[in-house]
């Protein structure tokens, strides 16, 4: 049994991912950012949930602290928090969006994996997931420019990470593939277009139904790999090359054949 932090684990596949895990038999504390967040994820899933800012290290070492309290120790860690922007030119980005999506997605990742590893490396060791996202790869795509640097950094931090935590610490990195959450389709739905034409949503509507899967398959399936694949510079992808490519060559018969 493995005792698991999961940052924004109030919702979507943070959430997916810890009830998963509680049906492997882990213990997991999450944190969320409001308490109704909170209160929800504790009632359903009976986990102890803390509200906490991750781009506050003081919040993110009191998650730490209280997880350390209610298990005595933290074996994994999961950077999972992480936040969208509307689809616009950065130059059209309002400062305060981009300064929350950076502060978050990689501001909140540091925190959590200075706090992670300075506490691991106090009590005996233990392993660092970060979460990858839309850019990790290097692929551009034009209005999410913004979120794409941000998640692009979360790589090379946990790369350099995993080189330089202290012994008994290891970091790797978990790539979902694409899931589907509000943060997958922000910006696609009429209201958080910003000016994307209807066929552009259509676009994009047509990929997530190829190559999205839902959080109750997704989480399972990292869940398992977050504990048995937790080594120093692991690097875990759902939605490798192959599979994107086996999914589009199938997709006129995807009514006829289970996925993949």
């Amino acid at each position: 049994m493995k005792k698991i932090v999961i940052t924004g684990g109030t919702r979507g596949l943070g959430r997916g991912l810890a009830r998963a895990l509680l049906e492997q038999g882990h213990q997991v504390v999450v944190c969320g950012t409001t308490q109704a967040g909170v209160a929800a994820v504790t009632a359903e899933l009976g986990v102890p949930a803390l509200v906490a800012d991750v781009t506050d290290r003081p919040q993110v070492q009191a998650l730490w602290d209280e997880a350390v309290r209610r298990f005595g120790r933290v074996d994994i860690w999961v950077n999972n928090a992480g936040v969208p922007h509307h689809r616009l030119p950065l130059w059209r980005l309002p400062e305060p969006e981009a300064r929350t999506v950076v502060e978050v997605n990689l501001l909140g990742v540091l925190n959590g994996c200075a706090v992670a590893a300075a506490g691991m490396a106090a009590r005996g060791g233990g392993h660092i997931w970060n979460m990858e996202g839309l850019g990790s790869d290097g692929r551009i795509v034009p209005g999410l420019g913004v979120y794409g640097a941000s998640k692009r950094a979360v790589t090379y931090l946990t790369r350099a990470l995993a080189k330089e935590a202290p012994d008994g610490v290891t970091a790797g990195l978990l790539s979902p593939g694409m899931v589907v959450t509000d943060l997958l389709t922000y910006g696609y739905s009429g209201g958080d277009s910003g000016g994307d034409s209807e066929a552009a949503r259509g676009r994009a509507s047509e990929i997530f139904a190829i190559l999205a899967d839902p959080v109750d398959t997704v989480a399972p399936w990292l869940a398992r790999r977050v504990v048995s694949r937790a080594k120093n510079g692991a690097h875990v992808r759902r939605l490798t090359t192959a599979k994107i490519a086996y999914r589009f060559a199938r997709a006129p018969f995807a009514r006829r054949y289970p996925r993949k």
